[in-house]
């Protein structure tokens, strides 16, 4: 019997599932049996899960705690753990108060120096923004005044009378050489240079103002750590930091 069937599985054809027809070749392959068993499986898989879940939402308890939630924290429907916050004593916060000071004394000390040394190279010589320099001559007649010529007064080219710096007598460009640039692209070029020094200097005394009115607002929350009373007289400003009015207290 068993030599019986062999022979009549050897003489079956092999099973072959139909292709998609010809007709409907722009709508892809054929779904066999085998990806459809596949994506049946993988449908009610997700239809349990999702059963799953809702049963689970609905028989939870609204009262239910658990230590995870002191941890974690919901954004966005999402469960974040906290950052544990440094506890730090009245103490240690003065400390660092006072190491933030310092550090930014420093630095502004050393901006302040930098300062000094470039005014002292410059000299604020045509600097944009300058208070002008006030000179009064006196003379004797009101006909002096209309006929009053200041280059001939100063003794000195025409041309050089609105200069604040290196303005020769005529004495000295008789008898003595120029020195330095002459040429028109030399100068243009020391000009340059000069202007950028200038832009310099203004970041400079900008960043030091800053650094000051930061050490000042510093300083202040240093202070309001004390447990004296105190009333707020003036609000903090982005230029000013706030004035505090504080109680006086005798010392023992």
């Amino acid at each position: 019997m068993s030599s019986f069937r062999k022979a009549l599985k050897s003489r079956q054809k092999n099973h072959h599932e139909r292709s998609q027809p010809g007709f409907r070749k722009t709508m892809g392959l054929l779904e066999k049996k085998k990806d459809y068993k596949l994506r049946a499986n993988d449908y009610h898989k997700k239809q349990n899960t999702l059963a799953a879940l809702r049963k689970k939402a609905l028989e939870k308890n609204p009262d239910e705690f658990y230590f995870n939630m002191i941890s974690t924290k919901l954004e966005d429907g999402v469960h974040v753990m906290k950052k544990p916050e440094e506890e730090v004593t009245e103490e240690q916060k003065k400390l660092m108060r006072s190491q933030d000071i310092r550090y930014v004394e420093m630095k502004r000390v050393a901006e302040a120096k930098k300062i000094e040394r470039l005014k002292g190279e410059l000299h604020l010589l045509d600097a944009e923004g300058k208070q002008k320099n006030k000179h009064t001559f006196f003379v004797d007649s009101k006909k002096e005044v209309q006929t009053f010529d200041l280059a001939s007064h100063l003794n000195t080219a025409p041309e050089l009378v609105n200069r604040v710096y290196n303005r020769p007598t005529l004495h000295t460009l008789e008898t003595k050489s120029i020195k330095g640039a002459v040429e028109p692209e030399n100068i243009m070029k020391l000009a340059r240079q000069r202007k950028h020094q200038y832009k310099i200097l203004s970041q400079r005394i900008d960043r030091e103002k800053k650094m000051f009115v930061i050490s000042q607002k510093i300083q202040t929350r240093k202070d309001l750590q004390d447990k004296n009373k105190k009333v707020k007289v003036k609000k903090e400003t982005p230029l000013t930091a706030a004035i505090y009015k504080f109680e006086s207290k005798r010392k023992r």
